[in-house]
């Protein structure tokens, strides 16, 4: 049976020869991944079902969305987990001080491997398909289930082949591709799909392709995968990642696919999504309207916070003022890129332009803290979700957007994009 990258993975996580789409297996877990929100539901189960952890190297618990804690409840989930990792013995424990956002932190910290099947319980954990292994988000109760036993099941995807062509434009990042895709496909028109990547993939950074893949649940995918090609290898070898050949997985030629998408990368324009839906995305010298007044910019989260995003921020806002009445809150996804940060004179930069430079965490992604909008603002964000309510007030609004965007808006007091 002819089999895409995404199926071979499965297939050899449950000891199988093939897996077709559709099936139910149950497979081995490389990884279980873990945050302050998802893991003490997970330790809760894990109470009830009396056991240990089975495998404590295989499991990466990360604190993040509401660190340092904001409030006494966030300090206790906090907690839990703390006391978790400790009983159990898991090396794999990252605290304030020495953390980040969970899926900016895992492959910086080299703990993602080609050909791996990683699980975590947040739905962007298909962040790490960009780097050839199969990443998918799951529940606590399930998360549970894998650290018991180190195994859990699964539905074998169906998949979309995307071919990308092309270079990208001046101003254009992965940001403003997967927006476009997602406004190709709708929220909803990959759902339990594998997406793979193919094509022209060299000229996305690897950055890029961790931006992509992070979103890829946007429009209702299971995983993305990009094979492992030089960018990737390169990437992955600077973060001290080992590998075998065996590893690197690639479709079969007549891999069978649901659909084959192409997408003209040199076509691509800076790219915001409106409110309230990742895909309802309009494109700088087409349908951006002018004049939109805002209220704040973000820039960071787990899609857009790594050293790239940062230098593509500050390149925009070097030796320029934050507009008067905007907000501007910087937050690099971890210790390293804040350190890189401070090493190459970006957060003076940002400080000087008038912006707030946090400590890695998720923040006002998810209406944590760190940014929470009242009624009626609006926000420019380089996160990933702009649902009703997602950042704060039901009657505020977020536009997505990539560092670039974001910058310059921030800059312009109304949603703008740098001139190419």
């Amino acid at each position: 049976m002819k089999m895409t990258a995404t199926q071979k993975i499965f297939a050899r996580h449950a000891g199988r020869q093939s897996v077709a789409a559709g099936e139910l297996i149950t497979a081995d877990v490389d990884l279980v991944l873990g945050n302050d929100i998802t893991s003490p539901v997970a330790i809760a189960e894990m109470k009830k079902a009396g056991d240990r952890v089975k495998y404590p190297d295989n499991v990466v618990l990360v604190l993040d969305h509401f660190v340092p804690a904001k409030d006494i409840k966030s300090a206790e989930q906090c907690k839990i987990v703390r006391d978790f990792a400790r009983e159990q013995g898991i090396k794999h424990f990252y605290d304030v001080g020495c953390s980040g956002v969970e899926h900016a932190l895992l492959p910086e910290l080299g703990l993602i491997r080609p050909g791996s099947l990683v699980i975590g319980a947040d739905s962007h954990t298909c962040t790490y398909g960009a780097l050839g292994c199969v990443s998918t988000g799951v529940g606590s109760t399930d998360m549970a289930a894998a650290m018991l036993t180190g195994k859990l099941w699964f539905r074998v995807p169906s998949a979309i082949k995307v071919v990308l062509q092309g270079t990208l434009p001046r101003f254009v990042t992965g940001k403003d591709v997967v927006l476009t895709l997602i406004g190709m496909l709708g929220v909803d028109g990959a759902t339990y799909k594998s997406l793979e990547f193919f094509g022209d993939i060299a000229s996305l950074t690897a950055d890029d392709r961790l931006t992509i893949a992070n979103m890829a649940v946007e429009c209702g995918a299971k995983n993305a995968f990009f094979p492992v090609d030089d960018i990737a290898e390169s990437y992955l070898i600077s973060r001290g990642v080992k590998w075998a050949k065996d590893d690197v997985v690639t479709p079969d030629e007549d891999a069978e696919y649901e659909r084959t998408v192409t997408l003209d990368l040199n076509s691509v324009r800076p790219t915001v999504a409106f409110p309230h839906l990742p895909s309802n995305v309009r494109s700088f010298g087409k349908d951006v309207p002018e004049g939109l007044k805002i209220d704040q910019v973000v820039i960071g989260s787990c899609t857009n916070g790594r050293i790239s995003d940062m230098r593509a921020a500050a390149s925009v806002m070097k030796g320029r003022k934050v507009a008067e009445g905007v907000r501007c809150i910087v937050i690099p996804a971890t210790q390293e890129v804040y350190k890189q940060c401070l090493e190459e004179g970006l957060i003076k930069i940002f400080i000087e332009s008038g912006a707030a430079v946090s400590t890695p965490t998720c923040g006002p992604c998810l209406g944590g803290y760190m940014g929470i909008l009242a009624e009626g603002e609006r926000a420019v964000a380089t996160t990933n979700r702009n649902f009703v309510g997602r950042m704060g007030a039901a009657s505020s609004e977020v536009y997505l957007a990539s560092p670039y965007v974001a910058a310059e808006s921030a800059i312009k007091g109304e949603l703008a994009c740098p001139e190419v």
